[in-house]
């Protein structure tokens, strides 16, 4: 009779712990996942980190996030009225557009003529709303988008749809995503480097060498 008992509350017990593994599972399934944070492709790291440090109100996230919702990193985007990967009009290229590849000519289609083009226009959009009352970054991001004179005329950021679409979308979505994207990016790398100093380096062989045959011979005439 006890082993009867016994056996039953074993079978009770492992009936148990399947309904809790299931439910935990099925938890898991239905748990919403993280989106996936948007990240700086690695074919254009190099040319952001460098735009990056044209000013200091510039980062990687913001020009990142500023790509992002200008052509979502497409170096063909042509939107009809500005073109390249960080879309620019054609009468501000040709103001500031410059050869970043050195090729000798400054080609809008090019990401490495455009972006740091684009870092240098808008140090100098951070330059012309200074003194404007809000945020630099939101006010500069508004020039980019509607013009410098949309946004000195409105003194802020102008009652356009589309440029407050794009300055909130940037501020509010697109640059945290980036950053978060960026400080996780920079923790690997911290760690890999960690992990390069760590490893030991390659010691060469601490076997002596054989003389050869003639420091041999020579040895042995001046013996």
């Amino acid at each position: 009779m006890l082993s009867r008992a016994a056996g039953m509350f074993a079978a009770f017990v492992a009936g148990l712990a399947l309904v809790v593994a299931a439910v935990l599972v099925v938890r898991q399934i239905m748990a919403p996942s993280e989106p996936k944070l948007p990240v700086v492709p690695d074919a254009r790291r190099p040319i952001v980190e460098r735009a990056a440090k044209v000013c200091s109100p510039l980062s990687v996230p913001l020009l990142a996030a500023q790509i992002h919702a200008e052509s979502n990193w497409r170096p063909d985007a042509d939107s009809g009225h500005a073109q390249g990967i960080s879309q620019f009009a054609p009468d501000t290229w040709k103001e500031w557009g410059r050869d970043g590849s050195g090729d000798g000519k400054a080609d809008v289609w090019e990401p490495r003529d455009a972006i740091p083009s684009q870092a240098r226009y808008m140090c100098h959009l951070y330059g012309v709303v200074d003194g404007l009352p809000g945020n630099r970054t939101r006010l500069a991001l508004a020039a980019y988008n509607a013009g410098p004179g949309a946004v000195l005329r409105a003194r802020g950021i102008p009652t356009i749809h589309e440029t407050r679409g794009y300055v909130d979308r940037i501020v509010n979505t697109l640059l945290p995503q980036y950053r978060k994207s960026e400080a996780r990016y920079q923790r690997s790398e911290a760690k890999r480097d960690r992990t390069r100093s760590a490893s030991p380096p390659t010691s060469a062989s601490s076997s002596p060498t054989p003389p050869s045959p003639l420091s041999a011979r020579t040895t042995r005439q001046r013996l």
